[in-house]
């Protein structure tokens, strides 16, 4: 039996003010669909941190740099709510533009600090549109936890940032990132790559892993990076946005490893872009 499906944000407010009633905590795992396992780690681990759980499905316009990527994400409803189906889950929403932008609609939510680095320098205005949307989609739902996947490390921490600087009472809870047997991260565009450039793609992770030991090692980052950035691009990738390590705490920029750290990158192959950190310290 897949999930049952909510289309309305009226629907969707009746139910949540039963499950208040009850007394019951709700949990939200966003998502824009294309699920695959990571996702479903997110939902399994809301199913144990809440007595209801809502998966979102919207792909949310505000955060895409380009039309034709909107355009081409991959939009696959009826095969996630059967993945969704052994999950129990207690609700798919899928909202249409009008219930998450209204007619009218003309308030953008903006994270200084996080956002002006990594993904942000090269997708402006990407965090904005995921801020405005988990924003609209906390508050639809009623979320009192929401769950998020570590491979995108620099979203994680700016929707916690979120969270506490707006009091929306949402405590966001950061998962592992989940890999394919080969060490590539899981991603809904992953199934743009073409057979060579999934065969390559691997080597991200593989240079990344290797850079990760020599600054754990107390190596300086430059060099590091230097060497980890060439294994990339001989392997197939067309270009590297960033190769960085910075702090966990705020995402500050770091010379070595001193604080707690992660190594952050974002590459291109075959015109699709893959990100992917791990932790250092």
């Amino acid at each position: 039996m897949s999930a049952p499906i909510v289309r309305s944000r009226a629907a969707l407010a009746e139910l949540v003010a039963g499950w208040r009633r009850a007394g019951e905590t709700i949990g939200v795992v966003p998502t824009m669909g294309a699920l695959h396992e990571g996702h479903l780690s997110l939902v399994e681990g809301a199913k144990a941190g809440a007595d209801r759980v809502v998966v979102t499905l919207f792909v949310n316009p505000r955060q895409f740099n380009s039309r034709e990527d909107y355009e081409k994400y991959p939009r696959t409803e009826e095969e996630d709510a059967a993945k969704l189906a052994p999950h129990d889950v207690d609700a798919l929403y899928v909202p249409g533009p009008e219930d998450v932008y209204p007619p009218g609609f003309a308030t953008t939510v903006s994270v200084s600090g996080l956002t002006g680095v990594l993904c942000g320098a090269h997708r402006p205005g990407h965090f904005d549109g995921v801020a405005t949307v988990c924003t609209k989609l906390f508050r639809q739902t009623g979320a009192d936890r929401a769950w998020f996947g570590e491979k995108d490390f620099q979203q994680l921490q700016l929707v916690r940032r979120l969270s506490a600087d707006l009091d929306l009472g949402v405590e966001v809870v950061g998962c592992e990132t989940v890999r394919e047997a080969d060490g590539l991260a899981l991603s809904s565009r992953n199934v743009r790559l073409g057979a060579e450039a999934r065969r390559a793609a691997p080597a991200l992770h593989a240079a990344m892993t290797e850079a990760v030991a020599a600054l754990r090692d107390g190596a300086a980052a430059g060099p590091v990076i230097d060497t980890a950035a060439q294994a990339i691009r001989a392997a197939g990738y067309d270009e590297v946005d960033y190769l960085e390590l910075r702090a966990v705490e705020d995402l500050r920029a770091l010379d070595r490893a001193n604080v707690p750290a992660r190594l952050f990158a974002a590459a291109w192959i075959d015109g699709v872009r893959l990100i992917d950190n791990l932790p250092v310290t």
